[in-house]
């Protein structure tokens, strides 16, 4: 039997729609335009109401039309009321509408200036607080450490420690090098001019030691350890690993971030002394290959130019550097939301933050070198 539908009128303003037949998908339905046309003809109604004790049998068809009459009838500020239809239908219908919701574009609308101020502060400010409580976990937990309390697995911390260190060395050894070379170059285009390239030496030795060491390590371990411990982190947050260990009573903080953090602030300044040999041994070789200075005098000028507070003032950056390389991860990745988008935008945001910190951190500690004289 084909699909029907009828009309009646049983109160004012009321219209019943009758629905008859098969109603399956590949059967030859009414379209929803029939009940419009009815509509367009009595302007007095005001809600529908459906009669399906006769359909036969239905399907997506069904559904389809349905929803493409209650999608007009919004429009038209009529309201269709769900009775009388077959439960399976009722329920694929909301089910339909509640998507179709969903996915409609909501107008945009701009805030006033002032909103969007006060609201950029108040996620400055909520910002501000998770750090501050992220680092007195933190605190807590090497509080434990020294105690002899913590709990973490010493195995995963030498393999951190293997990670972040001999794994890190060969890209170091490169960057370092090069960095050697470009201020030797650097340094003579402007030193021939007055016949002195011998001060390359004292260029490349006092920028290599006191800050470029450093600051290219840190950069390094930024885009590499950093982005590593937020992306592992942040996979553990969105496997509810994190959860699952504050549910057996331990702090992720304790076991997994205070290891991450440990270990990077103890091979910081080993990479860092590693980098400041590397990019003094590159200085050298442009220096005595290229710029014809002699191997001895070059050597003599590194030592008396390179002082043992230099040496301070790099391993302090390296320091600082470290917390801030592992902070920023551990940070991203433990606070990191439950998606793969989220992932992704922790570990950009890790490296981000970490390589804008050490720039601002490079500065604050070479000013407070120069009020200090050092």
């Amino acid at each position: 039997m084909l699909a029907k539908i009828s009309f009646e009128y049983p109160v004012t303003g009321t219209l019943r729609v009758k629905l008859s037949g098969n109603w399956q998908i590949h059967a030859a339905l009414p379209a929803e335009n029939e009940v419009i046309s009815e509509l367009a003809s009595h302007k007095e109604v005001t809600e529908i109401t459906f009669d399906a004790s006769g359909v036969d049998g239905w399907g997506s068809g069904l559904v389809s039309f349905l929803f493409h009459l209650i999608r007009d009838c919004e429009r038209k500020n009529i309201q269709v009321s769900h009775q009388g239809l077959p439960q399976g239908v009722e329920k694929l219908l909301t089910l339909a509408l509640r998507v179709h919701t969903r996915l409609i574009p909501q107008k945009v609308t701009h805030a006033p200036f002032l909103e969007r101020v006060g609201d950029k502060a108040l996620q400055v400010g909520a910002s501000a607080l998770t750090l501050l409580d992220f680092l007195g976990e933190l605190t807590v937990a090497f509080g434990r450490l020294i105690s002899g309390k913590a709990y973490f697995r010493r195995d995963e911390f030498i393999t951190i420690v293997q990670k972040c260190g001999a794994n890190a060395l060969w890209l170091v050894s490169l960057i370092s090098v090069l960095v050697g070379i470009i201020l030797a170059f650097i340094g003579a285009i402007q030193l021939k001019l007055f016949g002195a390239q011998i001060f390359v030496a004292d260029i490349v030795g006092i920028a290599m030691i006191r800050v470029m060491g450093a600051v290219m390590t840190g950069i390094i371990m930024s885009g590499r350890t950093g982005a590593s411990f937020a992306a592992e982190l942040g996979l553990m947050q969105v496997n509810e690993e994190i959860d699952a260990l504050k549910t057996l009573g331990i702090s992720p903080v304790e076991f997994l971030v205070m290891p991450r953090v440990l270990a990077l602030v103890i091979m910081m300044p080993l990479l860092t002394l590693y980098a400041d040999f590397m990019g003094i041994a590159g200085g050298f070789f442009i220096s005595t290959s290229v710029l014809d200075l002699n191997p001895v005098e070059y050597w003599q000028h590194t030592q008396s130019a390179v002082r043992l507070a230099n040496l301070w003032v790099g391993l302090t950056h390296s320091f600082v550097f470290g917390i801030i390389i592992a902070v920023s991860g551990c940070l991203r990745g433990i606070k990191c939301a439950r998606s793969a988008e989220a992932l992704g935008e922790a570990t950009t945001s890790a490296v981000v933050s970490a390589i804008t910190s050490i720039v601002i951190a490079t500065a604050i500690i070479t000013f407070i070198c120069q009020v200090l004289g050092v």
